[in-house]
């Protein structure tokens, strides 16, 4: 299919122009809530799916399809590129990343290798090719897990609680820590560098369980990796987004970095967030668990946030994390409309 059209609305967003309408994506908008979806994983697994662009591709499509959401983000994970570097990891149902060589010592991270996409990962750039050349109408956004967040699979071994063994190992072995730091730095530049010279149309990085962090500690630990990463990809002249979750008293260490819009998941109102002094276009905030209530109840909730997004230019509607399997299509297709329909009127 040819493209004929493009729908830029979250672009202009993203750099803080004025739009039509609030443009809407939704975290996880690909996968475990669609009928379509559950049957594809009855025969392949994640990492199998990731392995065939036209079946990737399609996963991907799927959702901008079905809710009319204003951009596509890449059907993968975080733990993508992690194989190209020595990371052994397995996605297990009903745990998520297993990793059976965790990081133990300096001697396990200088072991770790670099990646080099064209060879390591070219599934994933025929994809986003496929998609962006042929099949879609609006942005697609390309993504990768931020270094705190590998890092803490790469050290744990798996999910974790309470990153004790993450922070341990920060604490304790920093000249360790900080090479991993680079090492997966270095990986998430070319990746990422990669994913949008085959198309990607905006960049979102992210750092899931940072939230664990005090803000000390990341001033300390992760923002001048972050800084270094932002840095080597703004020259790439695309959106840049940061989200992570549980991070709300980091924000403002977002906002410093050189990065063009803070994700916020629903633990801070827009509101407060522009109080502490976050001028840059902010994407959020839904929890996702109003999904599941009823829709008159959704619908006030979405008022307060769009109302509260809309105050100035620069403004992207999303969930505060990502979507679960128990929400119904037809929840997102009417939140969708609405989310158009209610910001149209008063833009």
């Amino acid at each position: 299919m040819a493209i004929t059209t493009f729908n830029d609305t979250y672009l202009k967003a993203c750099r803080g122009e004025k739009t039509d309408h609030v443009p809407v994506w939704y975290m996880r908008q690909a996968g475990r809530s669609q009928p379509e979806y559950r049957k594809i994983k009855e025969k392949y697994s994640l990492f199998e799916i990731t392995h065939q662009p036209e079946l990737c591709a399609y996963v991907t499509k799927l959702p901008v399809d079905q809710y009319n959401v204003d951009a596509a983000i890449l059907y993968k994970d975080i733990m993508s590129p992690l194989p190209a570097i020595g990371v052994d990891v397995d996605i297990k149902a009903g745990i998520g990343p297993v990793i059976s060589n965790p990081i133990k010592s300096l001697g396990d991270v200088e072991k770790l290798g670099e990646i080099h996409p064209e060879q390591d990962v070219p599934y994933v750039l025929d994809t986003i090719k496929l998609l962006t050349r042929e099949q879609l109408e609006v942005p697609l956004i390309g993504f990768a897990g931020a270094p705190f967040t590998l890092a803490s699979y790469m050290i744990e071994g798996g999910p974790s609680k309470g990153y004790h063994k993450t922070k341990a190992f920060m604490y304790g072995e920093s000249k360790a820590w900080f090479l991993l730091m680079d090492k997966l730095a270095d990986m998430t530049i070319t990746y990422a560098k990669s994913q949008i010279e085959a198309g990607a149309k905006a960049f979102q990085i992210f750092d899931s369980w940072v939230g664990q962090l005090n803000v000390e500690d990341y001033r300390v630990f992760i923002k001048p990796t972050m800084e270094r990463i932002f840095t080597a990809l703004k020259e790439e002249n695309v959106p840049l987004i940061m989200f992570g979750v549980g991070a709300s008293h980091l924000v403002n260490e977002w906002h410093d970095l050189p990065l063009d819009v803070v994700g916020l998941d629903w633990r801070i109102q827009i509101n407060e967030a522009r109080e502490k002094g976050i001028t840059k276009p902010v994407m959020g905030n839904l929890d996702p668990s109003y999904l599941l209530a009823p829709w008159d109840v959704i619908e006030e909730r979405v008022k307060i946030i769009l109302d509260q997004g809309m105050k100035q230019p620069g403004y992207i509607f999303n969930l505060g994390h990502g979507v679960f399997p128990e929400v119904n299509v037809e929840t997102l297709k009417k939140l969708t409309t609405f989310v158009h329909e209610y910001s149209s009127s008063r833009m």
